[in-house]
């Protein structure tokens, strides 16, 4: 996906392609979801479940439904 190289911050890529490819391979929407959201805790063990639910959903949004490549809302990391 073009849109995965223009995403500056290492967790929101790693989220991002991560799914993309579990969804690829057969994976559920809902353990692609869940993998992501454990994959970004471990990023961020500071952030809270909801927090990290929250983030990855709307990076799934914006990159893989909407395919927008503007930026998102998210940590500071980079």
């Amino acid at each position: 996906m073009p849109q995965e190289s223009q995403i500056g911050r290492r967790c929101e890529r790693a989220v991002v392609t991560a799914y993309s490819e579990l969804r690829l391979v057969g994976t559920d929407d809902m353990s692609a979801f869940q993998a992501c959201t454990a994959l970004y805790r471990i990023h961020h063990p500071e952030a809270s479940l909801s927090e990290a639910r929250r983030l990855v959903a709307e990076w799934i949004d914006h990159h893989l439904v909407r395919h927008e490549s503007g930026p998102t809302d998210g940590c500071l990391c980079e």
